[in-house]
């Protein structure tokens, strides 16, 4: 019997802890087609597609594989009909090999002794045809840079010849070069017959690889369109109701004198002699390719990683900055890049993740924390941000991707700290929600803050800055003034250009 969808999921319902995920979702996508799932963070699309994937399972509902019913109620009955999902959140073995974490799957095969060689060339094989080749199959993961390890995870879900694969945010990390060679391998598995569900918050992607998009909102469907009839003006709209024009808002900070000047920072070959400034109420966007050093430079700034020379200026007096407690203790805050292994306890309760940075201000003459200061905090905080929860109580781990961004951004936002940098602040953040954390930027510039903004998004620099620098391998190409920020000149930076 023929059949219309390679995808079919209907009337999904979902909840947790008595608050509604998914409402009666519709969702259909074909082979040989890229179907984009798109919606702010919370719309439930992380959860429509764990339950398609059997990480969770639905309350009401039926899924149809190739025409077929399946009851998909675990991981094992996804995979073995034929779903990989590449997660938001990775799902590797960091102690183990990349080829090992490539082949997981089917890792010896049932025989009692692995063939090594045979396995690596397995893997070796995947990493060619993506074109990484050069990425040694050896490798323990944990050793990889982030971009590398979605490479890994991205070989993993192809190793196992899934008709249907989902993308999750699957170039949040990569590199523009590294994005067009991803786009290519997308558009041969499509020209193959194989369905890919891609999930982004960046619009030119979706509008660069989908065929069609559905928009949820609020675990609701609200439209599925073909994308060459919509406009990035029209998604955003159906999105969140809010026009594109408006993603950055206005700021009226008074930028005021030097707060803190870094000087001839040196920190292993990744960082060579780098030397800045920032200001009161001002926001430095920090730009380059990846691997160019920004996180690692902002990371010896903050006392993450040890530096081996240089130093640090607060207000005029060089200081010795040996950790990240230190760091805090002079009111300089970070939002990390890797949320789930540096921003969040993810087995922490959300409570204890969202003070975290406050606890001194919240704390009596005896050490104990004021529980009812500790609350009106925090919904303050919950309101400010719009963070989507059942409880503070709840584990972090409970959250989609985005709202553990907001947590991590609240735990500063509550702190009395006056130095705040930010990477990748709206990294895996919906349209909406990013609006909202650039308010947020702009509301802690206008009362005096001075905010480093490290990011590998052009209409982010160019919207938020006062000022850009501009990394290359380690190094600081170039620095830009308001009214020279534009995208060629960004560009042309960070591929060396020195001219412009």
């Amino acid at each position: 019997m023929a059949y219309t969808h390679e995808v079919e999921m209907t009337d999904i319902c979902k909840s947790f802890g008595g608050i509604a995920a998914l409402e009666h979702v519709d969702f259909c996508a074909d082979r040989g087609e890229v179907h984009a799932l798109m919606g702010e963070n919370g719309a439930g699309k992380s959860t429509l597609m764990k339950i398609l994937a059997g990480a969770y399972s639905r309350d009401h509902g039926e899924i149809r594989i190739g025409g077929e019913k399946k009851e998909i109620s675990s991981t094992k009955d996804g995979r073995d009909a034929g779903i990989s999902v590449i997660y938001q959140e990775f799902a590797l073995a960091p102690h183990l090999t990349v080829a090992e974490n490539i082949l997981i799957d089917n890792l010896g095969e049932g025989k009692p002794v692995i063939d090594w060689n045979q396995l690596n060339r397995q893997a070796r094989k995947i990493l060619d045809w993506l074109g990484f080749g050069h990425i040694d199959v050896r490798e323990k993961v944990e050793n990889l840079s982030v971009a590398y390890q979605q490479v890994v995870e991205i070989s993993k879900a192809l190793s196992r010849n899934s008709s249907v694969l989902v993308f999750d945010e699957p170039t949040a990390v990569l590199a523009s070069s590294e994005e067009k060679q991803l786009f290519k391998i997308i558009e041969t598995l499509k020209e193959q017959g194989v369905c890919i569900i891609y999930i982004s918050h960046r619009l030119s992607e979706i509008f660069a690889v989908c065929d069609k998009i559905t928009v949820l909102k609020d675990g609701k469907n609200v439209d599925t369109v073909t994308t060459k009839d919509i406009t990035e003006e029209q998604l955003v709209k159906m999105m969140v109701g809010r026009d594109l024009t408006e993603m950055f808002p206005p700021r009226n900070a008074r930028i005021g004198g030097v707060t803190m000047k870094v000087e001839h920072l040196c920190c292993g070959k990744k960082v060579q002699d780098v030397s800045f400034e920032v200001r009161e109420g001002e926001v430095l966007g920090i730009n380059g390719l990846v691997g160019a050093g920004r996180t690692e430079t902002l990371r010896a700034v903050f006392g993450a990683d040890k530096k081996d020379s240089g130093s640090v200026i607060l207000g005029g007096t060089p200081v010795q900055i040996t950790s990240s407690k230190k760091a805090v203790s002079l009111g300089i805050g970070m939002l990390p890049e890797d949320r789930k292994k540096h921003g969040v306890l993810i087995n922490q309760p959300i409570r204890v993740n969202m003070t975290l940075a406050s606890l001194k201000e919240l704390s009596g003459a005896f050490g104990w924390i004021n529980k009812k200061k500790e609350d009106e905090v925090i919904d303050d905080l919950v309101d400010k941000l719009r963070i989507k929860i059942g409880s503070i109580e709840n584990d972090a781990s409970s959250l989609s991707g985005g709202n553990q961004q907001k947590v991590a951004l609240a735990k500063w936002l509550g702190s009395n700290c006056k130095i705040l940098i930010f990477d990748e602040p709206t990294r895996g953040v919906d349209v909406g929600a990013k609006v909202e954390i650039y308010r947020i930027i702009n509301q802690l510039a206008e009362e005096g803050a001075s905010i480093i903004m490290i990011s590998s998004e052009m209409p982010e620099i160019i919207g938020m800055s006062d000022r850009v620098l501009v990394m290359r391998e380690g190094k600081v190409m170039g620095e830009l003034n308001k009214n020279e920020i534009s995208e060629e000149n960004l560009i042309k930076l960070s591929m060396g250009v020195e001219n412009i």
